[in-house]
């Protein structure tokens, strides 16, 4: 800067004006070119900054996804055998099993009424929940993918909770009634009508759980699908 002075410094002594306000517009413009120069680079930095952080995020979110399907998968499985239990039983002549092969039904309905395989699904969230905190969802440009990953956690995610809780108060309501004899492994089934009774109750919970299963299915072909856009994106 020190040249620049000694030549205003030497026009003005010069007093030529001409001279002098073409050298001050040409320092002016210099002046500005360098600041537009630091705001393009700040603006590369910034943004280079943020796409770090879209790709952390999204990298964050497919291992919590990863997380979810297994979890998905875990319940599935274990949730099986009370379909497969459900389904026996109500093919079953009870007048004629009772005397030939009480054990069956019994066997039967202590599968059901286990609580293994009585799990729902609560999803891993951190990286969704981090990045809505921090009101970073609407600054990351992928709208597209962004737009998937609120749609699973706050529409999927919320109604396969909210008919969880509604399978699990179900639940709890069979296990009360049905403690004792799951505890002993006896149902002391006598008759036709304790034996329908019993399958009303296990029938409203078998629907529900026929339908959270399906919920779990097409969560995971969502699941899936995300994930695939996201492996896209971060490769």
């Amino acid at each position: 800067m020190k040249i620049f002075r000694n030549i205003r410094q030497q026009l003005a002594a010069e007093n030529s004006v001409a001279k002098y306000l073409r050298y001050a517009f040409g320092e002016i413009l210099l002046v500005v070119i360098g600041i537009l120069i630091a705001l393009q680079v700040n603006n590369w930095n910034e943004l280079r900054k943020q796409n770090i952080a879209e790709t952390e995020f999204m990298a964050g979110v497919k291992k919590d996804l990863t997380q979810d399907k297994n979890y998905i998968e875990f319940i599935l499985k274990k949730s099986k055998p009370k379909i497969e239990a459900y389904d026996l039983l109500s093919k079953i002549d009870f007048q004629k099993t009772h005397y030939e092969n009480k054990n069956l039904v019994d066997s039967l309905l202590q599968t059901y009424l286990s609580t293994e395989g009585a799990r729902t699904f609560y999803p891993v969230s951190g990286s969704f929940q981090s990045a809505l905190s921090g009101n970073m969802l609407n600054k990351y440009k992928n709208k597209e993918i962004i737009g998937s990953i609120i749609k699973l956690y706050n529409s999927t995610y919320s109604r396969l909770i909210d008919n969880g809780k509604m399978l699990d108060d179900r639940w709890a309501y069979l296990r009360k009634k049905y403690i004792h004899e799951s505890r002993i492994g006896n149902f002391h089934i006598m008759d036709n009508v304790k034996f329908s009774e019993i399958m009303d109750d296990i029938y409203y919970h078998y629907l529900m759980l026929q339908w959270y299963r399906g919920l779990l299915k097409d969560t995971l072909t969502e699941i899936d699908g995300l994930v695939k856009k996201i492996n896209y994106k971060i490769q």
